[in-house]
């Protein structure tokens, strides 16, 4: 599994080095549960507001029209006011998404710029910036596994430089 780069360039697939690492997929891993977190509250909240609008509905024929005006207003509103809510938490969750990979890309630098020394390198590039290279250019297979044993070592001496961005409770 020898890269031998080509003119001091190597080439690493950015988006799969970070899924299939031990710490990309750790990350990964939390952001998901949290998505799974969310979508299921998602899920919750709709079947609960779908009941409501359900039985405001068959109300209707039974209300006062100015009494069902303002039911019908009060559930808009909170209608309105879940969704806020929601789409903020999905705001968070991308956000987190976001600085888990910046939280990535800045353990795994000093990981990549030795393993470049090491092939003699000079530039790195991602692999979806590249229109072709030859096989041996592609260091990604070698890059997880330098950054898994990297991380890992780290991590067995207590001098993990960075932990893992906060999780937040996606459902609070």
């Amino acid at each position: 599994m020898s890269a031998q780069p080509i003119g001091g360039v190597a080439v690493v697939d950015q988006e799969r080095m970070f899924r299939q690492s031990a710490f990309g997929a750790q990350l990964l891993s939390e952001i998901d549960a949290q998505g799974d977190e969310l979508a299921a509250e998602n899920r919750e909240i709709e079947a609960t507001l779908t009941a409501e609008e359900r039985s405001l509905t068959e109300a209707r024929a039974e209300l006062d029209p100015a009494e069902f005006r303002d039911r019908a207003r009060v559930f808009d509103e909170k209608v309105r006011r879940l969704r806020a809510e929601q789409d903020a938490k999905a705001r968070a969750l991308a956000d987190l998404q976001e600085d888990a990979r910046a939280t990535f890309v800045r353990r795994v630098s000093p990981v990549l710029s030795a393993l470049l020394a090491e092939i003699g390198a000079d530039v790195l590039l991602d692999r979806r910036m590249v229109l072709t290279a030859g096989t041996g250019v592609d260091i990604t297979d070698r890059a997880i596994a330098r950054i898994d044993e990297t991380l890992a070592a780290e991590e067995a001496d207590g001098a993990g430089a960075e932990t893992p961005p906060a999780a937040t409770d996606a459902s609070d």
